[in-house]
């Protein structure tokens, strides 16, 4: 059943509630002085402490792509598991992380919209392209931090995503560009004040022939180029509902349809949200908020051999439920106090066909999955005591994993193999502290050490695939992996010219989950002892007049801590984790109506698999864009990729290669009233 239509209609039902409310309740703002900010909570004084970044909005629309995740690669320490954007890869692969701490595409930072977790419920990836960078207003990067009053997962860092409100967008307004290739990108919003609140309406559709990721020396008549076609529609709004207490509501739906490499090489994602969130703002302070998610993942498997179905993923359906209550009761000046409890739920199923390369008939019916949630209990303290602010904090998570199972059956359903899991649950005490010392108005020392965890994945603990000719075998049996973090920086910040940010780190996590190799052409996910993780960060941002500069150079050494089955992979370097990345984009605005932006990305080379074989090299892009104020409600836009047509070599396995973006030249126009 396609749940977009009953999910859209619901979040309808509670926009126009929302906004019929706010017009009942604008009768009293005079009285009541409602005022809708339509976000969470203000950032404690604990930001001060842990590093972090935001991205502003002037960044997050001027990117080349166009794509959020390559607004994220300007943060020091992003990282994807492949260097593929969205349009180009596996939407199962689209994990992302901080600090180097990757090696397989599950995600191990916490990304949320609007406080509301994306991951997805039985893969753990981030719709990526579901994500519209310019419905948009800020994106606030924390790295390391350990989970906190964030949540469970936010084992490397939290990336907080915040959509833009009606005083960012205006009434009404869209996009529409094309590339040399006839790919096209297109989207609108309404946005109208009502009352007391707001109401947000915006939708996306990216569609084209894509490039082919397949060298040409490489191809055969079934390779195919990557096509796409996407959409993604959201609803967003807010009301006053009582002096100092708002009532938000959001609902989103997309669709991601891709092929990549073969012919029929097909992946189809998609997914419905709705969340509700309440936030008061008054000596007591809240943040009440409960979301509902509904994703499904199908994907064909072509043989890198004979170009025929060998594996039909026909059908990954998965829900996901939860929310988060906070706390923040009165305290005296200088003194926050954050009390807490959040929830997470997760439940799905893999249905697939194996089928003969040889003959196409049916051999196997396979079915996997299982339930997982965690649910968590935090208190979070901040002091300031005149230069100096001290940030402690504890959390203890209880973690259930249940109902797993593996089943296969033949053609003729009779039964070949079931595995049936125990089920498991267990209580883990965190804890975070840091430090920070303003010497001046400008200057800042920090420390902070904090640790975390992360529950594996349902797809991790159930889901075999398939990178023909490579299988990966799920591991029922896989532990929670576990973070211990320290950290010290300093902070320059000359407002508005100069922010400079330097951060150095040491983090492991234990049990990190990683694609083992046990045999030719065979892997399975296992725990390792531990990943280590050494390295710095820097951030700077620059304003002079007319010019701005927002850059990042991120250097991290990641090694294995091996033993016993693992003893061979000791000392190896994880899997697509690069040593040296860099970011930098400036922005010129020579007079109010042209704004220019060059764009640089420089990701240091990395390995394919855990052994050291298959090494990915170093890569270098630019990218360009251009707007042109020709009327006051209407923008030209010309935006390049990859200019100097960099060779980005994006997976690289027994002999076989796939290239990122080659140079792309969008043109088009943005409008809005």
């Amino acid at each position: 059943m396609n749940k977009a239509p009953f999910i859209f209609f619901v979040c309808w039902y509670f926009l126009s509630s929302t906004l019929a409310l706010g017009q009942i309740l604008d009768t009293q703002e005079a009285s009541a002085n409602i005022i809708v900010r339509g976000d969470g909570l203000n950032e404690t004084q604990s930001v001060d402490i842990y590093a972090s970044d935001t991205i502003e909005r002037e960044v997050i629309i001027s990117v080349p792509s166009g794509r959020i995740e390559e607004v994220l690669s300007s943060v020091a320490g992003f990282q994807q598991f492949r260097r593929s954007d969205s349009r180009s890869s596996n939407p199962s692969a689209q994990g992302v992380t901080l600090r180097a701490l990757g090696g397989n595409a599950t995600s191990r930072a916490l990304v949320t919209l609007d406080g509301v977790p994306l991951a997805d419920p039985f893969f753990g990836y981030i719709p990526l392209s579901a994500i519209d960078p310019n419905q948009l207003s800020s994106v606030r990067v924390t790295r390391g931090g350990g989970s906190g009053p964030f949540g469970a997962g936010a084992l490397a860092g939290t990336i907080e995503l915040k959509s833009a409100d009606v005083s960012a967008l205006g009434p009404f307004g869209g996009s529409l560009i094309a590339n040399d290739r006839g790919d096209t990108e297109g989207s609108f919003y309404l946005a109208e004040e009502i009352g007391a609140g707001f109401g947000v309406i915006n939708g996306r559709w990216d569609r084209g022939q894509g490039f082919f990721t397949t060298p040409e020396d490489q191809r055969v008549s079934a390779t195919s180029r990557a096509s796409f076609d996407s959409w993604a529609v959201g609803i967003r709004g807010a009301i006053g509902a009582a002096p100092g207490i708002e009532l938000q509501v959001s609902g989103r739906a997309f669709r991601d349809e891709r092929t990549l490499r073969f012919i029929d090489a097909d992946s189809v994602s998609e997914g419905q949200d709705i969340s509700l969130r309440l936030v008061g703002r008054g000596d007591w302070q809240f943040d009440l908020l409960s979301y509902l998610q509904t994703r499904n993942f199908s994907n064909v498997i072509i043989s890198s051999t004979r170009f025929v179905q060998v594996l039909d993923q026909r059908n990954t359906p998965s829900t996901g439920f939860g929310g988060k209550l906070e706390i923040r009761p009165p305290m005296v000046q200088n003194q926050n106090l954050r009390l807490g409890i959040d929830y997470r739920f997760s439940d799905g199923e893999l249905q697939e066909e194996a089928y003969s390369a040889f003959t196409g008939s049916l051999r196997e019916k396979r079915r996997a999955g299982g339930r997982n949630s965690n649910f968590g209990i935090f208190a979070d303290a901040d002091w300031r005591i005149g230069a100096v602010t001290i940030n402690g904090g504890l959390r203890t998570d209880y973690t259930k994993i249940t109902s797993g199972f593996y089943r296969a059956l033949s053609s003729d359903n009779i039964l070949i193999r079931e595995d049936v899991a125990e089920d498991r649950s267990n209580w883990k005490l965190s804890w975070r502290s840091g430090i920070s010392y303003a010497a001046n108005s400008a200057l800042r020392f920090r420390a902070a050490a904090y640790t975390g965890i992360r529950l594996p994945t349902l797809n991790e603990l159930y889901r075999p695939f398939v990178i023909f000719p490579v299988v990966t075998q799920a591991n029922s049996e896989l532990k929670n992996e576990s973070l211990r973090g320290f950290e010290m920086g300093v902070d320059f910040k000359a407002s508005p010219i100069l922010d400079v940010s330097f951060t150095a780190y040491d983090n492991r996590v234990k049990n990190a989950i990683a694609n083992v190799t046990i045999g030719e052409n065979l892997r399975q996910r296992q725990n390792l002892p531990a990943i280590d993780a050494r390295g710095g960060e820097l951030m700077v941002k620059a304003a002079i007049n007319r010019l701005s500069v927002h850059g990042s150079i991120s250097y991290t050494d990641a090694k294995v801590d091996g033993r016993d089955a693992s003893l061979i992979l000791d000392g190896n370097r994880p899997p697509q984790t690069p040593r040296w990345a860099a970011s930098g984009q400036v922005t010129w605005s020579p007079y109010d109506r042209l704004r220019l932006a060059l764009l640089l990305r420089h990701i240091g080379d990395q390995f394919e698999d855990d052994q050291e074989n298959d090494r990915l090299g170093s890569a270098t892009t630019f990218g360009l864009s251009a707007d042109f104020q020709a009327l006051d409600n209407l923008k030209f836009i010309i935006r390049a990729e990859n200019v100097f047509q960099e060779k980005v070599v994006t997976r690289f396995s027994r002999g076989a290669i796939d290239l990122g973006n080659p140079r792309t030249v969008w043109v088009g126009f943005r409008f809005g009233f």
